[in-house]
């Protein structure tokens, strides 16, 4: 893949990364224990808070999955195997790498 090439995917997955920190910076008080005083809220008032919790914690599971993927491509980019699938060695389709550049395989291999 030509340096110029590599250099704007690089950017790019930084750029996901940055904003994936900024999401997980937010979601992190959502992920807070809830409290369950029934005194001072009601039981539907709980349960809200429980299901958003547990959608908080879903979206931290997702994000910390995303980080793992931005990390391995730039590891790929580092190491010059960007745009290499990991299991067959041919060629990423561009337009692939354009939807999703943390993809680590080819459209042959990930449909199995």
């Amino acid at each position: 893949m030509a340096p110029e090439l590599l250099a704007v995917y690089r950017d790019r997955l930084l750029q996901l990364k940055q904003e994936l920190a900024d999401a997980d910076a937010l979601g992190q008080q959502s992920q807070a224990i809830v409290a369950l005083d029934q005194q001072s809220v009601g039981r539907l008032a709980r349960m809200d808070a429980l299901q958003n919790q547990a959608m908080a914690q879903a979206g931290g599971r997702r994000r910390n999955v995303m980080a793992q993927r931005i990390g391995a491509a730039l590891m790929r980019v580092d190491d010059g195997t960007f745009g290499e699938c990991v299991e067959c060695g041919e060629d990423i389709a561009p337009k692939r790498l354009d939807l999703d550049p943390t993809t680590p395989c080819c459209i042959s291999c990930a449909s199995g």
